[in-house]
């Protein structure tokens, strides 16, 4: 598998279970790239839902995939403090500058004090009988939310109290050169 170098512009995409395109977002700025880890950066950046409706997003994010991990992790920059975003997935794959991973509906929505709620049951259960998701896919998946859960309580990976901040300053650092080139 190819690995992206620092300062790389990639596009991420998500898929759904039955092989559809879920969502694209547009570029992110790669701030490390390995074999097992991508850690990007990106800020009102294009997205494109699968119905064809586009957005940009809101505000800066760090965004962190793990291969051999069923969760990826957005860390959206807020004025009122860091909230996250983290998606139970398969782990990523990169190919031809995209990140690619399947999304399992399942979501955890952290909060800047660490508080937490576990989101898309509903539509878990929904997909998992549509898309006929496998019951090893539900037991990974169900272990998986444990390991994040644990993460969040352990202040482990992007929710370390200095991972933020080691993050958007390689960030700052790329939009400044990327300005005077």
């Amino acid at each position: 598998m190819a690995i992206p170098k620092e300062g790389e512009k990639v596009q991420i995409h998500s898929y759904k279970h039955d092989g559809k395109i879920h969502r694209v977002w547009q570029e992110t700025t790669v701030l490390k790239g390995t074999k097992n880890i991508i850690i990007g950066a990106n800020e009102r950046t294009l997205v494109i839902e699968s119905d064809g409706r586009t957005w940009l997003t809101r505000e800066p994010s760090i965004v962190y995939f793990h291969a051999e991990h069923w969760f990826n992790i957005i860390c959206m920059l807020r004025d009122d403090g860091v909230y996250y975003y983290c998606n139970m997935s398969s782990p990523f794959v990169y190919d031809n500058k995209m990140v690619k991973y399947i999304d399992y509906d399942l979501d955890v929505k952290v909060f800047p004090d660490m508080s937490y709620n576990l989101l898309d049951e509903d539509e878990y259960e929904e997909h998992k009988e549509l898309m006929k998701y496998p019951d090893v896919i539900d037991k990974i998946l169900k272990r998986n939310v444990d390991k994040l859960i644990g993460w969040i309580k352990q202040r482990r990976g992007p929710f370390a109290p200095d991972f933020i901040d080691v993050w958007t300053s390689r960030y700052e650092f790329h939009k400044q050169f990327q300005t005077r080139n």
